[in-house]
């Protein structure tokens, strides 16, 4: 039945929009109103597409208070599914409640000691359309099993997909959202909130999940801003771009803080120290002072022909005008009109008393202006002493300059400086992306003229598009069953949806959009943004309604956070609220014990989270000669994919021996991938560690421990993610001794034949 009105949806849907299809007309409003009809049309298919897997999960029986007759047909059902389907007929009934309704939250929360009158919650998989497998957990205590209710909810279909072979790509929680889990989604919008969690807690998913809540409980508040979710890497979002489809929201954009600078491609890489040196607040004062730097003055005196006379420019009005400039307090090109007219009438009242200036009248006097701004030599002047800069164009001239970097970075050490240094051709790094940003806002508009131009236009097409709105409201014979896209659209998302060539969705519009404030932003693995990432962010989101999830104990980067209050102080002071979770829904037991030495000493007060199951295989370790460390390490390889069978297998190596290690496997393993962006449905990836955060495989083999914990100053934070990726296997291969750390595997080396 739910398929069925799920197949009718999509059917009158695609009904509707062939009809707008063929519909032409070359009156400019109705062409509009066709462009509105097709993209919802187009964009309730994409929804429809892309819950149909799973579309129903649960269902709930609900205590009837007149009937005791658990069996009785009267009992009352309500099924929990990924959207709300409803019958069109009649009292328009529910047929699928969404789960993030406020109804469905029992789904979630009743046990058999608080029931709140549920008395059967019952989880239902699916394979495509067939139910494959039933779950029934009996709240009424009266009919209860004592022994099943430890705590998780659904506890056999969270143990099937815990168990599940990875696939390359995360899959969504819904069906098993876990009591703490949805205490969090389910939070309110405003403030910042920080969900601090171990590895496998399933911080990422309940990142997603608020999402899609906060999507479904706010849509007017947050459907002009939109919703911006931020990740550690381009493989990351790739990893979790299904989710957020999967629960029936497709405008949210998935970005990496490097992608926040429209049209930057930050794949360059650059040391690590050199990564927190770019990472630091002092940054600011130093591009603050770049900028200082290039708004000259003359020693003595410019030189300047025009026409056949030569004009002289002396400091002191150079620096007359410089201050009147700076004391306006606009962005550096937006004040480059100012110090352009204070220049313009030093030069021009030169012109005038070699002309005989009583002989003048103001309109002789502007024309001399004029021309003096048509002047190419006069234009290169102005150049020189105030040029139009682009971000791009002040951090080269900067990084390729010793000289510049001197100047703007007095108090640094000159190994730092050095460091800094680039050539002019270098590929921009994911550090240089919040450098740029914060150099658009020194800046200002590269073409303020433009920008007027620009906002002068966007404002017409509003004020059209309001028109068009206000016309289409006025139909009377519009079928009621159909949504207008007045139920949809205001004027200001109708005119930038339908400009030529722009983009249509919020989140496309948004991308192509650095000044562009979100309603909500909500980062993964927060803890490895640096202070200059945190300016970019709260940029974009000046409300602080933020969710920020994360574990200090995996911060990895040197620019990374040590705490939140460290990260967060700057901005919000003590204003803001602190969740943990505390279960571990990834890693087993068996793992976690070795994790668990790690995490001792990157913190001893420091508790690892509960695993919730054990698999029963002990971490297991394997010497391997140095001189044939990449033949034999692709042979325990190839051994080990076999073993996975279906399942995915991660080998992490330390970051400068990926491409080595990588190759080596490849030649074992054909289909193994690596790279900076590998494919991750692949059998086998090879990665670094930074490379794998957030993400988790069926097997993890990690190579040469002792150097991925001598790699930085924390290294050990790095060593405690790479070990805590695998949801089944975990085996660690060295060629010399193991870390103390890892002193518990020494009797354990031995690879399981």
């Amino acid at each position: 039945m739910l398929y069925g009105r799920l197949d009718d949806l999509r059917e009158r849907t695609s009904t509707r929009l062939s009809k707008v299809l063929r519909e032409t007309s070359s009156n400019h409003q109705h062409q509009r109103e066709r462009d509105v009809a097709t993209s919802m049309y187009t964009d309730q298919l994409s929804q429809f597409s892309a819950v149909e897997n799973g579309l129903c999960f649960g269902r709930l029986d609900l205590d009837n208070a007149d009937n005791d007759n658990f069996h009785d047909a009267n009992l009352e059902y309500q099924y929990i599914g990924r959207i709300g389907l409803f019958n069109e007929e009649g009292a328009y009934e529910p047929l699928l409640m969404d789960w993030r309704a406020p109804a469905a939250r029992p789904f979630y929360l009743a046990t058999a000691a608080a029931p709140d009158g549920v008395r059967r919650r019952r989880h239902i998989r699916t394979q495509r359309r067939s139910v494959i497998d039933i779950d029934d957990e009996i709240l009424d205590l009266e009919h209860a099993d004592p022994s099943r209710h430890d705590g998780l909810a659904g506890e056999s279909a969270l143990l099937a997909a815990l168990n599940a072979s990875r696939t390359g790509q995360m899959s969504d929680i819904v069906a098993t959202i876990q009591a703490e889990q949805d205490r969090i989604i389910r939070s309110g919008l405003n403030g910042v909130l920080v969900v601090q969690g171990g590895p496998g807690t399933g911080k990422t998913a309940v990142a997603l999940h608020r999402a899609a809540y906060l999507l479904y409980t706010y849509r007017e508040q947050l459907s002009k801003r939109g919703v911006l979710v931020v990740g550690p890497n381009t493989t990351f979002l790739r990893y979790i771009g299904q989710v957020l489809p999967s629960l029936g929201e497709t405008d949210v954009l998935l970005c990496t803080v490097g992608q926040l600078y429209p049209g930057l491609s930050a794949r360059g890489r650059e040391s690590a120290e050199a990564a927190e040196i770019k990472g630091r607040p002092d940054m600011t004062k130093v591009l603050a002072a770049a900028v200082r730097d290039r708004q000259r003055v003359p020693e003595d005196a410019l030189e300047i022909v025009f026409e056949r006379d030569t004009l002289r420019l002396d400091r002191r009005t150079c620096v007359q005008a410089r201050g009147q400039a700076r004391r306006s307090r606009r962005a550096h090109n937006e004040a480059r009109p100012l110090f352009e007219q204070e220049i313009i009438n030093a030069l021009a009242g030169q012109v005038a008393e070699r002309l005989g200036a009583d002989l003048l009248e103001e309109a002789d006097i502007e024309d001399i202006r004029r021309e003096l701004r048509e002047s190419e030599n006069v234009r290169d002047a102005l150049d020189w002493l105030w040029p139009l800069l682009s971000p791009e164009q002040l951090l080269t001239d900067l990084f390729c300059s010793p000289a510049r970097l001197t100047a703007a970075m007095p108090g640094f050490p000159t190994a730092e400086k050095d460091l800094l240094l680039r050539e002019p051709t270098a590929e921009w790094t994911p550090a240089d992306a919040p450098l740029l940003d914060e150099a658009a806002e020194l800046l200002g508009e590269h073409d303020p003229e433009a920008a007027a131009r620009e906002e002068r236009q966007r404002r017409q097409a509003i004020d059209y598009a309001q028109g068009v709105l206000d016309i289409m409201e006025l139909e009377d014979d519009a079928d009621p069953d159909i949504l207008m896209a007045t139920d949809l659209l205001d004027a200001y998302r109708l005119a930038e949806r339908h400009e030529r060539a722009a983009p249509h969705t919020t989140a496309e519009r948004a991308a192509a959009d650095r000044t562009w404030t979100f309603g909500h932003v909500i980062v993964d693995e927060a803890q490895e943004l640096s202070a200059m990432a945190w300016r970019v962010l709260m940029r974009r989101c000046p409300s602080r309604s933020m969710t920020l999830v994360g574990d200090v104990a995996q911060t990895g980067g040197l620019a990374g956070s040590a705490s939140w209050k460290q990260a967060l102080a700057p901005y919000v002071a003590d204003r803001w609220r602190l969740e943990e979770l505390t279960v571990n829904y990834r890693t087993p037991s068996e793992i976690m014990h070795v994790a668990a030495d790690v995490l001792a000493d990157i913190d001893p007060t420091l508790r690892p989270p509960r695993s919730v199951r054990h698999t029963g295989v002990e971490p297991w370790t394997q010497p391997l000669d140095p001189a044939e460390l990449g033949v034999q390490l692709a042979d325990l390889v190839g051994k080990e994919a076999v073993r996975v069978g279906d399942g995915r297998l991660a080998v992490l190596v330390p970051a400068d021996r990926v491409r080595e290690l990588g190759t080596a496997i490849a030649s074992e393993v054909p289909d193994a991938a690596l790279g900076a962006d590998p494919d991750l449905s692949a059998r086998v990836v090879t990665l670094s560690v930074e490379q794998a955060k957030g993400l988790e495989f069926d097997s993890v083999l990690v190579v040469e421990p002792r150097a991925i914990l001598d790699a930085s100053p924390r290294g050990a934070n790095d060593l405690y993610v790479a070990l805590t990726r695998a949801t089944q296997r975990l085996g660690l291969v060295h060629t010399g001794a193991l870390p103390a750390v890892l002193a518990r595997l020494n009797d354990r080396d031995m690879a399981p034949s």
